[in-house]
């Protein structure tokens, strides 16, 4: 019987396929129960899906948070009920084509850095219970509170006219929980045009992008294809701090003690057998990898130890 699967996947997602398709795929496939994600991508969208495979799923926690970067395509002229290509167009086009780049990059000003923004009223975000989508779909009036998320770029690299419609391609970098959909429509409304969606790829989550993805083929197709997983101790180690335990240590921590740190914490060691990889933050938590580069464990200071919060079973190291 093959050992049980434990890393992340990188994954390409494909339109028109949800991100619960991939996961239930992916489960098929690495013959586990064990898939989860680090944030979805809707069935129009496009790009990196992050996935978590046997103790990889406990890892997410610490990826969901991450900064995402997008490319998009944004049609001036007219708005949708859904904020993007897949809703039902609203009012009368407006001939969009005679904006000038000067008029558009005013707006955008106003759309980078740390802004309130009004989800889509099809989100996912839960009122009451029940999903923001479901009741909109349900003919309810959905009325979203605005949310503070920060877009650190929204750029636009190519503009395009087709009859009274101006198409913008854009690369958005911003914080997770941003929907680059209701940065489209509000980008729409202040030009007095309305704006939505019609393309979306994710091409980065923090510092994994999308080239090192794989494509998940669909069910009844590549039924044999190999799922490259990328170990635990690589993908901590760039989220996080990290720090490198030896083997007395390691076996502490896998039984959930505690271990003392030289100096300080979370100061790096000084003449001590811990080596603090990275910038170290009294509010983040630190990676404990052994000397192959494996996760041991998830680690926060605790005075002058470290405390496990997060244990990896020694037969799931990677």
């Amino acid at each position: 019987m093959s050992p049980a699967p434990h890393g992340i996947l990188l994954v390409d997602k494909a339109s028109e396929r949800t991100s619960h398709d991939v996961v239930a795929r992916v489960r098929w496939l690495l013959r586990t129960k064990k898939v989860g994600h680090a944030g979805t991508l809707d069935p129009m969208a496009t790009g990196l899906l992050v996935l978590g495979v046997g103790q990889g799923t406990r890892l997410l926690t610490y990826l969901v948070g991450l900064g995402k970067t997008y490319e998009a395509t944004i049609r001036l002229g007219r708005a949708t009920t859904t904020d993007d290509r897949e809703g039902e167009l609203l009012g009368e086009q407006v001939d969009a084509t005679g904006l000038s780049e000067e008029q558009i990059e005013h707006r955008l000003r106003t759309l980078r850095g740390d802004i309130q923004q009004v989800p889509s009223t099809v989100s996912a975000i839960k009122i009451d219970g029940k999903r923001a989508y479901a009741r909109a779909r349900a003919g309810e009036d959905v009325q979203l509170a605005a949310r503070p998320v920060r877009v650190s770029r929204f750029e636009v690299t190519a503009r395009r006219r087709e009859a009274e419609h101006l198409d913008l391609d854009a690369v958005i970098g911003c914080s997770s929980g941003t929907y680059v959909r209701a940065l489209a429509r509000d980008l729409g409304a202040s030009l007095d045009v309305g704006g939505h969606l019609t393309a979306l790829r994710r091409t980065a989550v923090g510092p994994f992008a999308v080239a090192e993805s794989v494509h998940v083929p669909g069910r009844g197709e590549g039924d044999d294809v190999q799922l490259p997983l990328q170990g635990l101790g690589r993908i901590a180690a760039q989220v996080l701090s990290s720090l490198v335990v030896d083997d007395a240590q390691a076996t502490a921590l896998g039984t959930g003690q505690r271990i003392g740190a030289q100096g300080s914490v979370p100061e790096p060691a000084r003449g001590g057998d811990l080596e603090i990889i990275g910038a170290a933050d009294e509010e983040r938590p630190v990676a404990a990898l052994d000397h192959e580069g494996r996760l041991v464990a998830i680690l926060e200071p605790e005075g002058a130890r470290w405390r496990p919060v997060l244990v990896v079973p020694a037969e799931a190291r990677c």
